[in-house]
């Protein structure tokens, strides 16, 4: 069987500057930033102040609603301030700046012994998962609590470790598979255990053969019933949807999610974080991430704290002189920054830095339908951008723009350099911004109609 998807682009990988460089850890910062954002939901509410002495793992926000998740420190030490920092997504957020003792006293209660896992509850399980403020680390960062709690009627029947890192350049995951299989085994186990998946499976891309023969391994050790799927090389394998439809053959439906064909999809390095919180109550304070591209003297693979200054890193792995921009993630789907006054978020799964000239003034759409032809969403991208070009956001609505993934498969075969994605971005932000504005309507009209109705009660 070929499991693939229709679509796709076959972009150089770039994987040999980092994909044989061990795990190393990070320098430990005098300094870091706990941003209250790192992750999709509300943002959390800081629960300490300035002065107060915290120690490593300790929440410094809490989650602000369901769909949110708990932050922590990384380091012991005390806090300097809460303020409005820059942030990976442009805005400057709320964050806890802590100024590291360098004692590494843990907070009472965590990373403890190892606990009896199989006698835990799912309700416990849960409870660890939201306590250590778990996202998917793939770069999603989707509050994991709310992916294990789906509603009721919404029955699992398959979970899919992706393992494919399709992003070109990337290597943490490959390096994360080769270096700590038993805990991602482990973590898979548990998260199946939660939703009552049966199916497991693990999607590794074929240009990580090795990745492929020491996960296999591992499964054959603790549950043969874990399939470890070979796939083809083809971007964006590692989008769920795609990484659905290649292992399982369902299809998502349109405005859908993967529970509604019965399967979810988590990131290897969630699954190990699942381990080590359930396991130990060791909450999300680090990750590996990779440094790389043409621009770094010594690319490498590194566990970093969450908050450490990317500056550090960058400084750690060396910048070659032509070195000319930085993008936090992968070049298809990452996001190009124009300051390094930022710091590693549960997200941050690469720091790329390229050499090179810049991409010159885009051209109009020459409708040569290569971005039909690549689009695994089955959408037409050219149509999409023309219509935001022109600022015509209901006719882009009407094409289905919301089911865009922002792959950037598009703007990767586009001859004519268009910033297809961009365009994108920017019309889902417009739906998104009149969705609200219309809730807040609805929402003033009924409180208003409520108002009417108790004055109407007083007078009689």
């Amino acid at each position: 069987m070929v499991h693939t998807f229709a679509g796709g682009v076959h972009p150089d990988d770039s994987k040999h500057f980092s994909k044989d460089k061990p795990i190393e850890e990070a320098p430990v910062p005098k300094v870091i930033r706990i941003p209250m954002a790192q992750h999709l939901g509300a943002p959390c509410k800081p629960v300490v102040q300035k002065g107060d002495a915290v120690k490593k793992g300790q929440m410094v926000g809490e989650a602000a609603g369901f769909v949110s998740s708990p932050v922590h420190s990384s380091v012991s030490g005390k806090v300097a301030d809460v303020g409005q920092y820059e942030h990976i997504f442009g805005n400057p957020v709320t964050s806890v700046v802590i100024e590291n003792d360098g004692e590494e006293s843990w907070a009472d209660g965590l990373n403890v012994e190892a606990s009896d896992v199989d006698s835990m509850s799912i309700d416990d399980m849960k409870k660890r998962i939201l306590e250590a403020g778990l996202v998917g680390m793939g770069g999603a960062t989707f509050p994991l609590h709310v992916k294990v709690s789906p509603p009721k009627g919404k029955h699992i029947d398959s979970f899919i470790l992706n393992g494919v890192e399709c992003e070109p350049y990337l290597t943490a995951d490959h390096r994360l598979m080769l270096e700590k299989p038993d805990g991602i085994i482990q973590g898979l186990r548990i998260l199946c255990k939660i939703v009552g998946a049966k199916d497991k499976y693990i999607g590794i891309e074929a240009n990580k053969p090795d990745a492929v023969k020491v996960m296999r391994e591992a499964a054959e050790k603790v549950d043969p019933s874990i399939k470890v799927i070979e796939l083809p090389v083809k971007y964006p394998q590692g989008a769920e949807k795609q990484l659905i439809k290649a292992i399982l053959d369902r299809e998502v439906p349109s405005g859908g999610l993967p529970m509604d064909v019965g399967a979810l999809v988590n990131n290897v390095g969630t699954a190990f974080a699942t381990y080590e919180a359930v396991e130990f109550k060791r909450p999300l304070i680090e990750r590996v991430l990779t440094v790389t591209g043409e621009g770094v003297v010594n690319p490498k693979n590194l566990l970093a704290l969450v908050g450490t200054p990317i500056k550090t890193l960058l400084d750690f792995c060396g910048l070659r002189e032509k070195a000319n921009k930085i993008i936090l993630g992968g070049p298809m789907m990452g996001l190009a920054q124009y300051t390094t006054d930022l710091v590693v978020i549960k997200g941050t799964s690469g720091i790329l830095v390229l050499e090179g000239k810049p991409v010159g003034v885009h051209g109009p759409c020459i409708r040569c339908g290569r971005c039909y032809d690549a689009c695994s969403m089955h959408l037409m991208p050219s149509r999409l951008s023309v219509l935001l070009e022109n600022k015509n956001i209901e006719a882009a609505q009407a094409a289905n723009i919301l089911d865009c993934i922002e792959c950037g498969a598009c703007t990767y075969v586009c001859p004519a350099k268009r910033p297809i994605v961009q365009f994108i971005k920017y019309g889902k932000g417009e739906i998104r911004a009149r969705q609200a504005k219309e809730r807040a309507r609805a929402e003033a009209k009924k409180a208003k109609e409520a108002k009417e109705e108790e004055e109407k009660k007083a007078a009689v």
